[in-house]
């Protein structure tokens, strides 16, 4: 019989359980990234899977063990521990807003950054911005719209053209400086410059001039016509009458028109001192006779309000892209026998964007001199 030495109600200890702590990261703790705006973003997402101090870690909602019976157990402080679970929801909210705002803050900052620098037309789809539309495309463009004055030996002409480099190159109608002995060139602030013809293309009614001594002039953007669709919204920017910088819109309303114009210098009547450069269209001729030297090109058709002096202009989308080179305009007093007085009646024809881009290099070598080609 094995004697007992243990005193009478004594209980026999129970033997220490050594506690489990998690083992550390074998990679280093990532650390915290603040945005331009001022936010700093600890890495992890909140959810206790990633590391750091904000995104939980491997140490996220462990609390040190404690030997049972020590005054941290929950078995002696019951209302403690009915408050802990509130506190730590509470901790782990705020602690989560303050990551998801990081997060949306570094986001947005990015987006942001990405949206800067992938967008390079002059508007940017003014047509959908609050304060954009034609007011927007007006101010983007006509920096890069000018007004021409051409002196021939029957007259001066007036008309527009489309600045296509910084250093003064410009883009009209043929029709706008065909013949002429001087050229003068007004730009959008005011000032003015002689400009020579560099070369022109009687077959498609486009010219280039140079304004000598000219930089830092803002060159216009030349859009897709074979994007434009019937019913698109448009801005015609010109110098009708004379009339600098002056701003109408509309919408295209058809596309591949067939357009006759004449080739021959001097067809032009004058009408208030403004010449009515003649042209066909539907087996009429209107603004006078086109004579015999003439071509014909498709044409875009707007309701873009066009006078005398838009010719050589610039027809725009409303991502602030030149789509056509306003070349012609109907007056119900000029053909087919119909009535009324002079003035644009939402008929109007502009060469394709892409046209006049094909033809550039020709221009620049000189073109077709101004004869036939």
């Amino acid at each position: 019989m094995t004697d007992n030495t243990r005193p009478y109600g004594a209980q026999e200890p129970r033997p220490q359980q050594p506690y489990a702590y998690p083992e550390a990261p074998a990679y280093p703790p990532q650390q915290p990234v603040t945005t331009a705006s001022g936010v700093t973003v600890w890495p992890g997402d909140g959810s206790g899977n990633g590391s750091g101090n904000g995104g939980g870690g491997p140490y996220a909602g462990f609390a040190e063990p404690q030997p049972p019976g020590s005054p941290a157990s929950p078995a002696h402080h019951g209302g403690r521990r009915a408050r802990k679970p509130a506190a730590l929801l509470a901790a782990v909210a705020i602690v989560a807003a303050v990551v998801g705002g990081g997060s949306a803050a570094l986001v947005g900052e990015l987006t942001g950054r990405a949206d800067s620098t992938t967008h390079s037309t002059p508007v940017q789809n003014a047509s959908s911005r609050s304060s954009g539309g034609v007011a927007a495309v007006a101010k983007a463009v006509s920096p890069s719209i000018v007004e021409i004055k051409a002196t021939t030996t029957s007259g001066r002409s007036t008309g527009s053209g489309v600045v296509v480099t910084g250093d003064g190159e410009i883009v009209t109608n043929n029709h706008v400086v065909a013949g002429a002995d001087t050229v003068q060139v007004a730009f959008s602030d005011g000032s003015t410059k002689t400009a020579k013809v560099v070369g022109t293309d009687p077959d498609k009614d486009l010219a280039l001039i140079k304004a000598e001594g000219a930089s830092g002039l803002k060159p216009a953007a030349f859009g897709d016509s074979r994007k434009v669709r019937v019913g698109d919204e448009v801005v015609a920017i010109g110098s009708p009458e004379g009339l600098t910088g002056t701003v109408t819109s509309g919408i295209v309303s058809a596309l591949n028109r067939d357009v006759t114009v004449s080739k021959e210098e001097g067809r032009g009547k004058q009408q208030r001192g403004v010449p009515q450069w003649p042209f066909e269209f539907g087996g009429n001729q209107y603004n006078g006779d086109t004579g015999s030297s003439k071509t014909t090109y498709k044409a875009i058709q707007t309701d873009a309000s066009l006078n005398p002096g838009n010719s050589g202009g610039a027809l725009i989308n409303m991502n602030g892209e030149i789509i056509g080179i306003n070349s012609a305009m109907y007056a119900p007093s000029s053909g087919g026998g119909a009535g009324g007085s002079a003035g644009s009646v939402g008929l109007g024809f502009a060469i394709p964007a892409d046209t006049v881009k094909a033809d550039l290099a020709k221009l620049r070598a000189g073109g077709a001199g101004g004869g036939d080609s």
